[in-house]
């Protein structure tokens, strides 16, 4: 199920896209400013952005150009500034689309479509993740530290293809028990997360007690804190 990030202060838009991106099986999660949206996107992994220009406490803009520091996580603007120059300032700064209002609910859904689609088959083309002098090989299944391979299980394998397919990006503890139990069936509890998590840094990191790529978000979750390019 694919988590939408919503950022608008039209509580009466909020209300009509929420109840229709709901309905189409879409976990809808809302914020009506800037800082909201930051506290939000630290909160659990989102898997695209609806953004408004006009909010009370800054520009869509900003938002749009510090999340593209970051994370390639796509952006569609959502704006009443329908001018050929707002529409390309917002392409430049990296969003994937833009739809002006009044918004149609069926060409909004027909365009986070295509962009999910995009996203799922750019992910599908990655074949190998490198991060720092770590290597996970997608199609063959095996992570290398130095060009050495390192032997993980089935589950911790699942695990640190979560956290590095979300780099800089906080997975909350949650998200991360759903997301393997959801792919494994196995049962897993939170104790047992953090075994796998320990185990998964003796066998990545240089110095465990001292993780550079799995970092600890104090009572939130964990997030693979190195960049990561894939090809």
């Amino acid at each position: 199920m694919n988590r939408l990030l919503l950022v608008e202060d039209d509580e009466n838009l909020v209300f009509g896209i929420q109840y229709t991106l709901s309905s189409e099986g879409y976990t809808v999660v809302l914020a009506g400013s800037l800082e909201e949206a930051r506290n939000k996107l630290q909160a659990d992994p989102i898997d695209l952005i609806l953004l408004d220009v006009n909010l009370p406490d800054g520009s869509g803009y900003q938002l749009c150009s510090e999340i593209r520091a970051a994370s390639q996580v796509p952006i569609i603007f959502l704006t009443a500034l329908d001018e050929e120059a707002n529409v390309v300032v917002g392409l430049d700064l990296g969003a994937d689309d833009y739809v002006t209002k009044p918004v149609r609910t069926k060409e909004l859904i027909s365009r986070i479509k295509a962009v999910l689609r995009r996203k799922n088959q750019s992910k599908q083309e990655v074949s190998i993740w490198k991060s720092d002098n770590i290597q996970l090989r997608i199609l063959e299944g095996t992570v290398l530290k130095n060009n050495t391979e390192i032997t993980l299980t089935a589950l911790e394998y699942r695990l640190l293809l979560m956290l590095i397919s979300h780099p800089k990006q906080i997975c909350s503890r949650s998200s991360i028990l759903n997301h393997l139990w959801d792919l494994s069936g196995e049962f897993i509890d939170d104790n047992t997360l953090s075994v796998h998590i320990r185990r998964l840094r003796e066998k990545v990191e240089d110095i465990p007690a001292a993780p550079q790529y799995i970092v600890t978000i104090r009572g939130i979750g964990y997030k693979w804190n190195v960049e990561v390019t894939g090809k």
